[in-house]
Parts: C-alpha cells; sequence; structure tokens
C-alpha cells in the first residue's frame, strides 16, 4: 500500500514538472510584445511599451472565442495578401472601465509590422496602433472569467493609489497561453496605461 502511494505520488510530480515544461518551452515560442521593466514589486510591475501594431476585432455582444477565431483567421492568411503571420503573445484584450473586455487583439509580430501588416478581408478586423508608454501591471494566473477579472482589476486599482500612480483610459487585460494550458499554469496581466 505504502509503496502504490509513493508511486502516485512520484507519478503526480512528474505530470507537474512536465506540465510545467511544456507550458513554458511552448509560451517561449512565440515572439512577444516588447517591453522594458522600470519597477518591480512581486507580481507588480511598471512596464515602458513602445508603440506596437495589433490586429483589433469586437467581442463586445460575442464570445472570446469567436474574436479569437476572426484574429486567427487573419493571420493564418484571410488577409489581402495571404499572407500567414506568426502568432505572438499576449493577447491583449482592452476593457471597459467596468472591466468588461470589449476587444481581442493579436500583437503584429515586429518584421511584419516593419514591412506593412497585410489588410484584412473581413470587415470585422482592424489594423490599429497600441500606445507605447508607461503602463502599470499585474500578472496573476487562472482561468480568465468575470469574477477573476474584476478581483485583479480591484487589486490593480488599489496598488495604484498606495503607490500614488495615475492610471489613464480602460484596462488591458492579456493572456499569454494557449486555450488548453491549466488555470495554474497560465500567464495573464491586467494593464493599465499611466498618466504620470
Amino acid at each position: 500500500m505504502k509503496i502504490r502511494r509513493v508511486a502516485v505520488i512520484s507519478f503526480a510530480v512528474l505530470f507537474l514538472l512536465l506540465g510545467i515544461a511544456f507550458v513554458t518551452t511552448s509560451r517561449a515560442g512565440y515572439e512577444t510584445a516588447a517591453y522594458k521593466v522600470e519597477k518591480k514589486e512581486g507580481a507588480f510591475e511598471v512596464r515602458k511599451y513602445a508603440p506596437h501594431k495589433v490586429a483589433s476585432t469586437s467581442t463586445s455582444g460575442g464570445s472570446r472565442n469567436g474574436g479569437f477565431g476572426t484574429l486567427f483567421r487573419y493571420i493564418s492568411g484571410e488577409n489581402e495578401d495571404r499572407q500567414k503571420i506568426a502568432m505572438t503573445t499576449p493577447v491583449f484584450m482592452p476593457a471597459s472601465v467596468d472591466g468588461k473586455p470589449q476587444e481581442m487583439q493579436f500583437v503584429v509580430p515586429a518584421d511584419v509590422a516593419e514591412s506593412g501588416a497585410p489588410a484584412p478581408t473581413s470587415s470585422n478586423v482592424t489594423i490599429k496602433t497600441m500606445s507605447g508608454g508607461r503602463y502599470a501591471v499585474l500578472r496573476f494566473s487562472g482561468q480568465l472569467n468575470a469574477k477573476l477579472q474584476k478581483k485583479k482589476l480591484d487589486q490593480l486599482r488599489a496598488k495604484l493609489r498606495e503607490k500614488g500612480l495615475k492610471p489613464t483610459g480602460s484596462p488591458i487585460f492579456a493572456g499569454y497561453d494557449p486555450p488548453w494550458t491549466p488555470g495554474p499554469f497560465r500567464r495573464n496581466e491586467v494593464l493599465f496605461r499611466l498618466a504620470n
């Protein structure tokens, strides 16, 4: 009985380690929107982002999965150049003031943005520039849902008050992992652009 328990625990630990390795390497395989960390305190950071191009679609009144599919078709060749575009991280989800995502955005890879992102063939996709500047960021794990988003948004707002930092605009949520990644291994963030 004791040997069986040890075998089960050993298998669970091995499975956990393999899961962590898989998630870490799959996330590392994608180009990420570039930033510099100016300040770090646990899960809280202040970052400096350069402006970057994003392919964007609305998610208001629809599901996130529908927004993801729309953008995935764009990078898979549903564009005027029929160009396949590499997946990047994170997937940005600009939200309304109350924290409900209104858009989904894929970051356009730097080389594609430099040469000119191909025009979308779908009227549901637009190419935009996400503003550069300083952003306050709170990193967290878990499956993104309305309850978790509200909790983390409230925590970020409290941190901003504590630090005397003034946000501007609406919050942005960000996800870095493929949909099949288990919640405890997911990298999520909520960001606010800073006015000061």
